[in-house]
């Protein structure tokens, strides 16, 4: 069966890149909706943005997507991961400007109040993407690809000159509430050298220590360090997990990335819908739905796991 939150859920805070506070709220949707933000500070023309990989409009960094009409939503890797983890299929997301809150730059914080509040069970039957053949994109030193498996997994490899992080990989079953067990509270970081060089972009002007992780050498400079030693491949992997929900349906496969960022993945995902024989679309049974993320997944078991 497909699902949506049982009812509207309000998240407020700053955007990482904008630095412009915003308040979100999650409301229930019908059957069939899929995830759509709505620009609700936009008040003539086309506010309604599908969460869609046809609508990714730049990787640089974060998601954004873009409508035929210019009108546009930042950042919306960490919600699209939170929703896709919870195995919330429908909802509207109504926003007041143009970036989704950052919040700690995990996706605890909309992981923990979709499950406080409850999940609504809908009649309809869910729907699932089945990959049938290997599929990978590459670029430069980076790439990813979809291999043939009957349940979700992911596999990712980071390489960063930092001691801090080094070499980092990690292999998941997705299954079963794996993604809130976890990779949920694991959050971005970058390099203490990259902040100044961002900020010249305008970018990453609603960066801080409190909602970021920053690495300089052997030294994590936010206060309390890692949450977990290997967080930042699994923050790669709840990022990855972001983009790849912007698909439309759970995907049924091996997600595997290296130095993957989002560019990559939304290039992987085009690859893939660009010819039918890579996949089938499948409804689901119950034995189907037993093995997708958010499948019986508890408050109770939000990152237990280390």
């Amino acid at each position: 069966m497909q699902t949506t939150v049982s009812e509207p859920i309000v998240f407020k805070g700053i955007g990482l890149h904008t630095g412009k506070k915003s308040t979100l709220t999650l409301h229930p949707a019908d059957a069939d909706f899929g995830i759509c933000f709505k620009r609700t500070d936009i008040l003539s023309g086309g506010n309604i943005v599908k969460a869609s990989w046809l609508n990714i409009a730049n990787s640089e960094l974060c998601t954004r997507l873009m409508n035929s009409e210019g009108v546009s939503v930042l950042t919306v890797e960490h919600l699209m991961a939170g929703l896709a983890g919870c195995g919330i299929n429908n909802a509207l997301v109504e926003i007041n400007g143009p970036e989704v809150p950052i919040l700690d730059g995990s996706a605890v914080t909309f992981v923990k109040e979709i499950l406080k509040t409850g999940i609504k069970l809908q009649k309809s039957s869910l729907k699932a993407v089945r990959i049938l053949k290997t599929v990978k994109y590459k670029k430069d030193t980076a790439w990813a690809k979809f291999e043939p498996s009957d349940y979700p997994r992911m596999s990712f490899s980071i390489e960063f000159s930092e001691e801090v992080i080094g070499a980092q990989s990690k292999t998941l079953d997705m299954s079963n509430g794996s993604f809130v067990r976890e990779l949920c509270d694991s959050r971005t970081f970058c390099r203490h050298s990259e902040v100044e060089a961002m900020r010249s972009k305008g970018l990453a002007l609603g960066g801080s220590y409190d909602n970021a992780v920053v690495v300089d050498g052997k030294d994590v400079l936010s206060p309390g360090g890692l949450r977990h030693s290997d967080e930042p491949v699994r923050h790669k992997m709840l990022d990855a997990l972001g983009d790849i929900a912007l698909a439309g349906y759970p995907i049924l496969g091996h997600y595997i990335g290296h130095r993957a960022g989002h560019g990559i993945t939304h290039g992987l995902l085009k690859s893939l819908f660009s010819d039918s024989e890579n996949f089938e679309i499948i409804s689901c049974d119950q034995d189907i739905v037993d093995t997708l993320p958010g499948s019986g997944v508890q408050l109770s078991e939000v990152c237990k796991v280390a």
